[in-house]
């Protein structure tokens, strides 16, 4: 069963790697890689914002065209335009909705690889403020020699501190993973 399942995720990711690296290419030769790319986040803060539109987007039950129509009339509401509804609209068409999340993720990469950005993810314990996450973007961008685009999650359970992932190097400053490390050295001790 495992097997099935990282089979199905493989397939999702070569979709999504196909239609995300084809985007890229006619986005750099029209040059317009920041257009598309901000269009792209765009429909993807709505499909995190809405429940209905991510069922759209996940269910078989609808066809086709009933996609492509939902999908046009959000993308016309939400003013996104010009390649990356194109690619949105084909998307719902070629009935493949269910990977664009992950299309968009290979695409951001794909940009991201292009202009030399690495991606971080920070994980906090409550949301920082725009100075400390300043800060922690400088600290990262040294570490890194390159610009950093961070995802930022809020995790209450840290308790306090910070964990990021920078690539393949963790970073765990979180002051759960130091109380359970006191926990386990006074365990130790007895």
């Amino acid at each position: 069963m495992a097997q099935n399942g990282s089979e199905s995720g493989s397939l999702v990711s070569g979709v999504a790697g196909r239609y995300a690296s084809a985007l890229f290419e006619l986005a750099r030769d029209e040059r317009q890689l920041d257009a598309v790319s901000d269009n792209l986040e765009r429909f993807d803060a709505l499909l995190k914002e809405s429940a209905d539109l991510g069922r759209l987007v996940r269910s078989p039950v609808f066809t086709g065209e009933q996609q492509a129509a939902a999908v046009g009339a959000v993308l016309d509401k939400a003013g996104i335009q010009g390649l990356a509804a194109n690619f949105i609209r084909l998307v719902a068409a070629n009935r493949r909705l269910f990977a664009l999340p992950d299309m968009i993720r290979a695409f951001r990469s794909r940009v991201e690889a292009s202009k030399g950005i690495v991606r971080a993810e920070v994980r906090v314990a409550e949301k920082p403020s725009d100075a400390v996450l300043e800060e922690i973007k400088a600290s990262l961008q040294d570490v890194a020699k390159a610009d950093v685009a961070i995802d930022l999650h809020v995790d209450p359970s840290l308790i306090g501190g910070l964990v990021v992932r920078m690539g393949s190097r963790m970073v765990d400053a979180s002051l759960r993973t130091k109380l359970n490390g006191i926990r386990l050295a006074m365990r130790e001790a007895r």
